[in-house]
């Protein structure tokens, strides 16, 4: 990652293990000047601030951060807010059982931190995720483009690390993408389209292993849920991390995120997992990818999926 050259600030909301391990991302590769870490539990954000702050003489970063309790004042003028707050998946539980309780934090988080940033780019962890980018879309007067959900970045990360597993090849020389919702029946491992040092995965290894490896990634997250008892926060928080840089540099790379769509892929008015190239000003515009058939499928079965769980939503908006 790049380091920034501009005065830029960041907002956290929710300082547990995915908010704070984002905050020591953004803080070791100096990517970000001055982060806020904003929790509702008395001190924890502060804690979390104060412990990251004396890694700085050892680490050697320049970067700010500051923990505070409730006060989204002190979050004003912020260029991009990360919203990770919300109740973590337990074993057992699926994300669309998380909508109830979470639907409710993630509105009240969006206005406080909207009514201090009215300009900043949102960028959407809470779970389930792709509901909750909608969400955020439908409740608030705001550009579609400067509201991002994460989801995407994590998983494909996810399947590069069980192509690099079953291929003994580096991860940084593997060029591989999910699209499709955030969720463990939702998303697309695009295995057709993975390569290995610009060879087709599928040249590389037999269709069991491509199988074991998609399959493998589907559940990535709940195998990390079953073995930690909890979910991961390791890989989500350089997710985000990832993607705030991509957009603090303005890189233009194209990532897998859940964006708004109206008619892309053709589908409309739900945020799911598509390519799109990243700037400055957040999504800059939705990238077509050459689908097969069964891919096109199972994404239009993720759409239904999604919009399903959406549905829960129409008390809210």
């Amino acid at each position: 990652m790049l380091k920034s050259t501009c005065n830029m600030k960041v907002t956290i909301v929710g300082a547990g293990n995915v908010g704070a391990s984002c905050a020591e991302y953004l803080l070791i590769k100096e990517i970000v000047d001055e982060i806020v870490l904003l929790d509702i539990k008395e001190g924890f954000a502060e804690g979390k601030a104060l412990d990251l702050t004396q890694t700085k003489s050892s680490l050697g970063f320049k970067s700010n951060i500051t923990g505070v309790t409730n006060d989204y004042s002190l979050t004003s003028n912020s260029d991009i807010v990360v919203i990770t707050s919300g109740i973590p998946r337990k074993p057992g539980m699926t994300r669309e059982e998380l909508i109830g309780i979470n639907a409710g934090i993630v509105r009240s988080v969006s206005e406080n931190l909207l009514k201090f940033s009215p300009n900043t780019i949102i960028i959407v962890v809470s779970n389930p995720m792709d509901t909750m980018t909608f969400l955020v879309n439908k409740l608030f007067d705001i550009p579609k483009n400067r509201i991002i959900g994460m989801g995407g970045i994590l998983d494909s990360s996810r399947f590069k690390t069980y192509i690099s597993k079953a291929t003994n090849i580096n991860q940084h020389d593997i060029d591989a993408m999910v699209i499709g919702g955030h969720g463990d029946t939702t998303m697309i491992p695009l295995a057709s389209l993975a390569k290995c040092n610009n060879q087709l995965l599928s040249n590389l290894v037999s269709e069991e292993v491509l199988s074991k490896i998609s399959s493998d990634t589907m559940v990535g997250g709940a195998t990390l849920t079953k073995l930690l008892g909890t979910s991961a926060w390791y890989a989500p928080g350089a997710s985000v991390s990832f993607l705030v840089n991509s957009i603090i540099n303005d890189t233009k790379e194209i990532l897998p995120c859940s964006v708004f769509l109206e008619g892309e892929y053709d589908s409309e008015d739900l945020c799911i997992g598509v390519p799109v190239i990243i700037g400055k000003n957040g999504f800059e515009s939705v990238v077509k990818l050459d689908l097969n058939e069964k891919e096109k499928n199972m994404f239009q079965n993720s759409v239904k999926a999604v919009k399903n769980t959406n549905s829960a939503l129409n008390a809210l908006i």
